[in-house]
């Protein structure tokens, strides 16, 4: 159920823009809409979408995010979130990023996966996931708050809704090789290591990610079947996290090892 109108909508997709753009945050939208619904903020997600598509940005993906259950009820909600990749948020393995272009970076370890053939329809299965996927790519998500997590003034965290409305957080994703063969790969065992300035920071395998890290790609097919979408050939998905969000700052360099899918890596200047 929508709360809010479209020129308030629009509004709010302008402002996330413009804090994207310039990295300086803005007040959640819950600030002045502590009513606002999950409906309105994927509406503002999409209004912000439309914005960037409008000046010549290509959609090529998407992410899937609280995919965990201790975060799922950390923000009292009981289904992950998902965001949009645009072709500017993609990065190549070992690049070098700069860190005044984020409001507030962090990073996670994901799988991605590569899509082959459409996935759609509301009744979508892992089975279904792994057969239309081309490729299993080891990714590192970047993610942004351009709204603030914790508000300067009153100290309030920012809800879900603030979060779907600023692109599931979602700023970059920094890629891996590509594993052409997953018969080969145990998906849920499949482990990582975080190392931030050659000290681990996190680890964590991929059955945090809802028991099996195909399962968020099956939830979202099934929550674009709704509205008349589906996972398009070529497009990358982002299976959702596996280990805690990891701060960055200007200087870090990120290595996160895969063991067999490899290592990938970026750093901060």
């Amino acid at each position: 159920m929508r709360t809010l109108d479209d020129a308030e909508v629009e509004r709010q997709a302008l402002l996330h823009d413009d804090a994207r753009r310039t990295a300086i945050q803005i007040d959640p939208v819950t600030v002045t809409h502590p009513d606002m619904t999950i409906d309105d903020a994927y509406a503002i997600q999409n209004a912000w979408l439309q914005i960037e598509l409008g000046r010549g940005r290509q959609l090529v993906g998407h992410k899937i995010g609280l995919t965990s259950k201790a975060m799922q009820l950390a923000m009292s909600i009981d289904e992950p979130d998902s965001g949009y990749l645009l072709d500017d948020m993609v990065f190549e393995n070992g690049c070098e990023l700069e860190a005044a272009r984020f409001c507030d970076p962090k990073i996670e370890v994901e799988l991605a996966f590569l899509i082959g053939s459409r996935v759609a329809g509301p009744d979508v299965t892992i089975d279904e996931v792994i057969r239309s996927t081309d490729a299993l790519i080891p990714a590192i998500e970047l993610i942004d708050a351009r709204s603030y997590r914790r508000h300067p003034r009153t100290g309030v965290t920012r809800s879900v809704t603030d979060t779907i409305a600023d692109n599931a957080a979602d700023a970059g994703i920094i890629l891996g090789n590509a594993q052409d063969d997953l018969d080969d790969v145990d998906l849920p065992w499949v482990a990582a290591i975080c190392e931030r300035n050659g000290d681990i920071e996190e680890s964590g395998v991929a059955a945090a990610v809802l028991g099996h890290p195909a399962l968020g790609v099956a939830w979202l097919a099934r929550r674009y079947a709704d509205q008349g979408l589906a996972l398009e050939p070529g497009q990358i998905v982002l299976s959702g996290s596996f280990t805690r969000p990891v701060d960055c700052r200007a200087g870090d360099h990120f290595k996160v090892n895969y063991r067999d899918l490899g290592a990938v890596e970026f750093s901060f200047r």
